[in-house]
């Protein structure tokens, strides 16, 4: 049995993507939604996963470079897509969690329908 905990993080970027017959759409924004789960095997000595706040703080270290930007221009999006499955893998690969506490999932919507979620294996 395990604990887990969410948070989210909203932002504003630009992107177009490379389609696959090598056109490209038209750049365009969104108001992202980020939904970051985390987990732990059991709770810490005052009944935490992980304190709310410090969980914030690092996913706002990884989204704040992504806020009021095109995609496009940051190396992070260089040779790949910064589609929705981009970003959420991009957000997931680069948190850095503290000792005991693993990345259950982190979801990223484009709109208010549309999400897509990386999950490590």
């Amino acid at each position: 049995m395990g604990f887990e905990i969410t948070t989210k993080a909203h932002f504003a970027a630009a992107h177009r993507l490379r389609l696959g017959d090598g056109s490209w759409e038209s750049l365009h924004g969104h108001n992202w939604t980020a939904k970051i789960t985390v987990s732990a095997a059991r709770l810490d000595a005052i009944g935490l996963v992980m304190d709310f706040h410090e969980l914030t703080r690092l996913v706002e270290g990884v989204i704040l470079p992504m806020r009021n930007v095109n995609l496009n221009d940051l190396p992070q999006f260089g040779r790949e897509n910064p589609s929705a499955e981009n970003v959420a893998l991009h957000i997931g690969r680069s948190l850095r969690l503290p000792e005991g506490i693993t990345l259950a999932a982190v979801e990223v919507w484009e709109t208010p329908e549309n999400s897509a979620v990386f999950r490590p294996l």
